[in-house]
């Protein structure tokens, strides 16, 4: 069974259960050309994320090393699934496949890229796509200047994986057990420890005083911590007419390219009024959380807020 979104840039297809991030750039560039700059490693390093090492050339069945050189990320290993030049390579790292295609297109190539993820817990899993795609866009403006002979572009990986977290649709809410719980979950680049310090304040946290700002929205009055694990989790009660209604829950897990951001609110038995706003102000909350660990510090959009009550008004109902 097979799902596609679409964005302007990459589509996103969910095939036997595994997301796989498909690419399409067209190039003034012949196929000779294009693959060169794919497959010869003086070309990959101005453009790949890794350096491809094998013991034999990219001949089909040849084991594959890709060396990282960022602080801290283990070298991963794979092999080579498909080597028919100048046209296709298709190559296993870890657990993910990634496919190249090149295409005569008049003066110039089209090239088909796609990742197709493990589909493991971690790295390989849904939540991680937006990430993925905006690296590889990234990776991909490289290539093509690379090819053009021109200069590098700028870093543009944040607008890109803020446009695919839209489009894929990782930064919305989920309204879980019988609509007693909203849910959020974001995968953020950033090490936990990191995080925390923006949730937190830098601040001593302990139960039965009020939380930071940082973990509270306007729209959900908050009460007094009652629940917190240093660097990992922080419970505290949410009010209405100045008592308590439930509790809102912050949980980071370590995860090896950053952490992973669990959000939840407990609604009272039966509540639905009030779930489709608390769910656009704590999306948005979460949005200009994610812009401010980027070191970009955005003003609360009433606009937004108001279009997405709109959306989420429409589930809840």
């Amino acid at each position: 069974m097979t799902s596609q979104i679409r964005t302007g840039l990459a589509t996103k297809d969910t095939v036997d259960g595994r997301p796989v991030l498909r690419f399409e750039r067209r190039l003034p560039h012949p196929p000779e050309k294009v693959w060169r700059a794919v497959t010869d490693p003086a070309e990959q390093k101005h453009w790949f994320p890794a350096a491809i090492e094998t013991d034999g050339g990219l001949a089909a069945g040849a084991a594959v090393r890709f060396v990282m050189e960022q602080p801290g990320v283990d070298d991963s290993t794979g092999e080579v699934l498909e080597h028919d030049p100048p046209k296709v390579l298709v190559l296993r790292w870890d657990t993910d496949v990634l496919r190249f295609e090149i295409v005569p297109d008049g003066d110039g190539s089209r090239l088909y890229f796609s990742h197709t993820l493990g589909g493991g817990g971690t790295w390989g899993d849904e939540r991680f796509a937006a990430q993925h795609a905006a690296g590889w866009d990234s990776c991909l403006d490289h290539l093509e200047a690379r090819l053009d002979g021109a200069e590098p572009p700028p870093d543009q990986w944040f607008e890109y994986n803020e446009l695919y977290v839209e489009e894929f649709g990782l930064a919305e809410g989920a309204i879980a057990d019988g609509g007693k719980i909203l849910r959020f979950e974001r995968v953020l680049v950033q090490p936990l420890d990191e995080v925390w310090s923006v949730l937190s304040g830098d601040g001593t946290l302990a139960v039965g005083v009020p939380p930071p700002a940082a973990l509270t929205t306007t729209e959900v009055a908050a009460g007094n911590v009652t629940a917190v694990e240093a660097d990992r989790w922080i419970e505290y009660a949410w009010l209405r007419d100045g008592h308590p209604a439930g509790h809102v829950g912050w949980e980071l897990s370590p995860l090896p390219f950053g952490c992973r951001l669990v959000l939840t609110q407990v609604l009272p038995s039966g509540e639905t009024a009030s779930a489709a706003r608390s769910l656009a102000a704590w999306q948005v909350h979460l949005e200009l959380l994610v812009a401010r660990l980027h070191g970009i510090d955005r003003p609360w959009p009433d606009d937004r807020v108001d279009e997405l009550t709109a959306m989420y008004a429409g589930r809840v109902s």
